[in-house]
């Protein structure tokens, strides 16, 4: 009878905020967060999804050669509180974000703000 109401006690602490589960993070380590980087692509994908949020897009390099590119957003729910929505980015729209590049120059970065095809700019 003591476990049912030790697991009531836990289940009632969860269930009404008392106790929040962590949740492990990874650092940002990977970017370059003293520079600021501009590009201009297509989307190819918009994967809303957790932990992270990515925007995948073609982007043209120096050369002309299409890059793929991989930008790291924030979870769901910052997203959301920032207006970005799974039906804010489609395949096909060009959009230009500000990021911060990855330290090794592989062709992506954690993203500041974002212009989607309509101008609006999310940050």
């Amino acid at each position: 009878m003591r476990n049912a109401a030790a697991v009531a006690s836990i289940v009632t602490l969860v269930v009404f905020g008392g106790v929040r589960p962590s949740t492990a993070h990874h650092s940002h380590a990977m970017f370059d967060m003293t520079l600021e980087k501009t590009v201009t692509g297509t989307v190819t994908n918009f994967s809303y999804r957790n932990p992270h949020v990515y925007l995948y897009l073609d982007v043209k390099g120096e050369a002309g050669a299409v890059e793929k590119w991989a930008v790291e957003m924030s979870n769901i729910e910052n997203m959301r509180s920032r207006g970005i929505l799974q039906s804010t980015f489609r395949a096909g729209d060009v959009v230009t974000v500000k990021l911060n590049p990855l330290k090794n120059g592989r062709p992506g970065g954690n993203y500041t703000a974002v212009t989607a095809a309509d101008g609006k700019t999310y940050q």
